[in-house]
C-alpha cells in the first residue's frame, strides 16, 4: 500500500511513552490504532523524537530507535511554522496559551491534515481545525 492511500494518524509524545511503559502492549492506545483501527501510518514531529529522547536513558535507545525506524518523520518546515504562528495568534484571542512542543505538534498535525493521537486531550482542545483522537473517542 503506498503511503498516501495509508489511513495516518500523527502521534503525540504522550501515544508513544504509554505504549513503551505499557507491560502489555496490546493495552496501549498505540496498539489499539495500529490492529483495532486499522490505522498504519503514523507520523511524529521533531519535537516528539526530542520528547522522547530528553527522557530516556540509554537502556531504552535501542526500543526507541527501532520503533521511530517504522514511524514517518515529520521536519519542521515553513509551513508548519507558519501554522503555529496562526495557532498561537488564535489561542492569544482566547485568552489561551500552548507550551512551545504542543504548538509545534498540533501544527505539523494541522499542516499534515492528520487526526493527533494523544493521551494529553486538554493540552490540544481549543485549536480550531484539528482533529484529535483519544482511547475514549475510538
Amino acid at each position: 500500500m503506498a503511503e498516501g492511500d495509508q489511513r495516518l494518524a500523527f502521534l503525540d509524545s504522550s501515544v508513544l511513552i504509554e505504549y513503551f511503559r505499557k507491560t502489555k502492549k496490546e493495552n496501549s492506545f498505540f496498539y489499539k490504532l495500529q490492529f483495532e483501527q486499522d490505522y498504519h501510518g503514523f507520523l511524529f514531529s521533531a519535537v516528539v523524537e526530542i520528547e522522547i529522547y530528553e527522557g530516556m536513558n540509554n537502556r531504552q535507545k535501542s526500543f526507541w530507535d527501532n520503533l521511530f525506524e517504522d514511524l514517518i518523520f515529520t521536519p519542521v518546515t515553513k509551513k508548519i511554522t507558519q501554522t503555529a504562528i496562526k495557532i498561537q495568534n488564535d489561542l492569544r484571542t482566547k485568552r489561551r496559551k500552548l507550551q512551545l512542543a504542543d504548538l509545534f505538534i498540533a501544527a505539523a498535525a494541522l499542516s499534515s491534515k492528520t487526526p493527533l493521537a494523544t493521551l494529553n486531550v486538554n493540552h490540544f482542545l481549543d485549536i480550531d481545525g484539528l482533529s484529535i483522537m483519544t482511547p475514549n473517542s475510538l
